[in-house]
């Protein structure tokens, strides 16, 4: 097991953790939270041994073998499967020693060194790296291309390969799934519920993180704890234990009250002096609960579009590429307004490319694209830096934006702006180059936000954002009145805020008749029938739609029964939002009357005590009061008990 205890870890002058202690048991699936620059990545990395603890202990079983993504990007001609097939440091070291053993001409050495090779499964290792590659994204004419032939995002999917082929007994993952689609980020989360060893991950995809852990270990204000459960559980507890914690510290800060308030009455009194000092001696021995510190919210409000032109736009057999490549062929689709499009599809299929030429990032090599009279498109690209300059501040950005969108603008208004997006102080005039990747996407979002777009083209707009900015993302989209338009492989914002799905598959943009875990089905179907060298499952058909008649890859105008599932799912956010305004007061009189029960049940508990031994003078008002504040408190059960019926009545 993993044994951390009253461990010390800094970084310059900066505390990660102070005296924290947790015990991490063999097979335990970990996911390690906290927001961005609590020092997650620092603990990876004292766990791996590049850093030192500051004091304490951190024990890990000396012969474990360990697992990590190398953050490096590779530069080698070697083929995609050798490189994969080198991070199996047990079959390395076979195959080392085979070498070793027939250049000594030594027999006996040479047959330790195929028993070797034979345990570390070396007749099969080619097969099982192949494997990681085709699930993680890869295609067949890919498997032996050289490394320095890919893509940044592509090497470090075979970074992910590399460490998975380690047989390792503790596997750290930091951030695993930046740069996977959808679809293999479903054969991930497949292959780690298999992966028997102990694992942490580090992770801003709650999806993710509830799929493959069981437990949870918090990051804290330099402190870690321990929760037994998925991400959601983790919520749920911690929610419980900070109310708990701020119940205790407000009864805390009463009792406090109260002793100070006899010290400074009675303390020059004679008569009373010895009962004040006691209770100086009590505040004195009381053990100080700290206050309950929550994260400050972060919000984003999309502004009100100046105007919706309904369609949007209009797809006639649009064909988009680069050069003379052409990727999507022939896409004929509408956009109107109002829609929420999640665009599902493997990498290299041309969700991108479609963006990119919806946002007139590049032109459409044929066909044509009719724009709403109009029409403002908000782009978020996958790569942040396509639509920023390394040597520009945050506020030299805006300032050339509002000239462009809103001259009026001064330079003060443009830092108050800038500082709802958490760039404050010096911060505006930071350089780009010098930013994280989640500050980079908060500048994004603060540009498009200032443009009030109508028509929202968002491409991974999650892949650097914590968990706190994605739900704020989450909101804002779904309180945004244009149309949105979403490539993503975080499934919690598709869910929260899709209504219908757009599939771009070979060559073609088709409706996918089906939500998220539809497409995870299919996908599965798809790769279990490829595996058996069967013929793939056809595209899930809009419900009374004969499969004679059902859409090409370059669909028209989708059915009318979608265009009735469409409508309900914009009518079921409406009345979501509907709902939080119609019990905004009823819960609000909840807490009031929540407030209100806790001083009369310690105005009860008071007349009550006097009541045992009264004076002879106020026996009977003591009971009149008594008798009143029963009353009330009978009377505010009753009507909290209604305003809850009413409540669940709602919800439900």
């Amino acid at each position: 097991m993993i044994t951390l205890r009253n461990l010390t870890l800094r970084r310059g002058t900066k505390v990660v953790l102070q005296g924290a202690s947790v015990t991490l048991n063999p097979g335990e699936k970990i996911g390690l939270v906290g927001r961005n620059g609590a020092g997650k990545s620092s603990l990876f990395a004292l766990l791996a041994g590049r850093l030192q603890a500051d004091g304490g202990d951190a024990e890990i079983p000396p012969r474990w073998r360990l697992g990590e993504v190398a953050q490096s990007m590779p530069e080698t001609s070697d083929g995609a499967t050798d490189f994969v097939l080198q991070g199996d440091l047990p079959l390395t070291a076979a195959q080392a020693q085979l070498v070793a053993a027939e250049a000594a001409d030594d027999g006996h050495a040479m047959a330790d060194a195929h028993m070797a090779l034979d345990e570390a499964g070396a007749f099969d290792a080619p097969a099982r790296a192949q494997a990681l590659l085709l699930g993680l994204g890869f295609r067949n004419e890919q498997l032996d291309a050289p490394v320095n032939s890919f893509s940044g995002g592509w090497r470090m999917r075979l970074q992910l390969a590399r460490a998975l082929m380690n047989p390792a007994e503790l596997l750290l993952l930091d951030e695993p799934t930046n740069h996977l689609d959808l679809d293999a980020l479903v054969w991930l989360e497949a292959w780690l519920q298999r992966y028997t060893g102990t694992m942490i991950v580090i992770s801003h995809d709650r999806e993710f993180l509830d799929a493959i852990t069981r437990v949870t270990l918090h990051l804290d204000d330099a402190q870690l704890t321990r929760y037994t459960g998925n991400y959601t559980a983790f919520e749920e507890m911690r929610a419980e234990r900070m109310s708990q914690a701020s119940a205790a510290f407000g009864k805390q800060q009463e009792r406090i009250a109260h002793l100070q308030r006899f010290i400074d009455r009675f303390k020059a009194k004679a008569s009373k002096a010895k009962q004040a000092q006691s209770r100086v001696k009590a505040l004195a021995r009381m053990e100080r609960l700290a206050p309950v510190l929550t994260e400050s919210e972060f919000e984003i409000e999309f502004r009100e579009p100046a105007s919706l032109p309904n369609p949007m736009l209009s797809l006639q057999d649009v064909s988009c590429g680069y050069g003379k490549r052409v990727i999507v062929r022939n896409a004929s689709r509408t956009v109107m307004a109002g829609q929420r499009i999640g665009i599902l599809g493997a990498n290299g299929q041309g969700k991108s490319t479609l963006v990119k030429t919806i946002a007139h990032m590049m032109p459409p090599l044929a066909g044509e694209i009719i724009e709403g009279k109009g029409l403002a498109v908000g782009y978020f690209a996958q790569q942040e830096m396509d639509l920023l300059s390394e040597d520009d501040t945050p506020l030299q950005r805006m300032v050339r934006l509002a000239r462009e969108v809103s001259p009026q603008a001064r330079e003060q208004e443009l830092r108050n702006f800038l500082g709802t997006f958490r760039f404050e102080g010096n911060m505006v005039h930071q350089k780009v180059g010098t930013l994280s990747g989640g500050e980079r996407a908060r500048l994004v979002l603060a540009t498009i936000v200032w443009q009030r777009p109508n028509l929202l083209l968002l491409d991974e707009p999650t892949n650097h954002l914590d968990l706190s900015t994605r739900e704020a993302l989450s909101i804002a989209l779904n309180e945004f009145e244009g149309t949105v338009m979403l490539v993503s492989h975080d499934r919690a914002l598709l869910r929260e805020v899709c209504d219908e799905f757009w599939l771009v598959t070979s060559g073609g943009v088709s409706p996918f008749d089906g939500d998220l875990d539809d497409y995870q089905k299919w996908l599965l179907e798809v790769s279990r029938a490829i595996a058996r060298g069967q013929e793939p499952p056809a595209l899930p058909r809009p419900a009374g739609m004969p499969a004679a008649d059902a859409p090409a890859p370059a669909a028209t105008a989708p059915a009318v029964p979608r265009e009735d599932r469409k409508a309900a799912g914009k009518a079921s956010r409406d009345a979501r939002a509907q709902l939080s305004a119609q019990t905004r007061p009823l819960r609000a009189e909840l807490q009031q009357i929540d407030g209100r029960l806790a001083r009369l049940s310690q105005e009860k508990a008071q007349v009550e005590a006097k009541l045992v031994n009264p004076t002879a003078g106020d026996y009977a008002e003591l009971g009149r009061n008594l008798a009143h504040v029963s009353a009330e408190i009978s009377m505010l059960e009753e009507r909290w008990l209604e305003l809850q019926t009413q409540l669940e009545s709602m919800n439900g």
